[in-house]
C-alpha cells in the first residue's frame, strides 16, 4: 500500500489535521494485513511539522512496517529526525 501525503495537502502542520488524515485513512489501513509493507510518499509536501507527523506516522508505524519515500525536503527531514528522537527511550 502506498500513501501519497500530498493528497492531504502540501502544508501538513497541525495535530488535529494529522489525526483527521489518519482517521480518514483508517478503513484502508484496517483492511491491510499487518505484515504488508506500507509506503508513505512525501513527494509534493512542502512543510511537515512534528505534531502532524506524530498523529499520522506514529500510530501507523506502530501497526505496520512503514517505509518512507521522498524524504529529501528539509522540513520533512527535520520533522522525521525530531520524531525519531522523541521515540527514543529517555535515560
Amino acid at each position: 500500500m502506498k500513501i501519497y501525503l500530498k493528497k492531504f495537502g502540501t502544508t501538513l502542520i497541525s495535530r488535529p489535521a494529522g489525526k483527521e488524515a489518519f482517521l480518514a485513512l483508517q478503513p484502508s489501513i484496517n483492511e491491510t494485513p499487518t505484515d504488508r509493507k506500507i509506503e508513505i510518499d512525501f513527494e509534493g509536501v512542502s512543510v511537515l511539522t512534528p505534531s502532524w507527523a506524530d498523529e499520522f506516522i506514529t500510530p501507523l508505524s506502530n501497526q505496520h512496517n512503514v517505509t518512507l519515500l521522498n524524504t529529501e525536503n528539509p522540513s520533512v527531514k527535520a520533522t522525521l529526525e525530531t520524531l525519531k528522537k522523541s521515540q527514543e527511550p529517555q535515560s
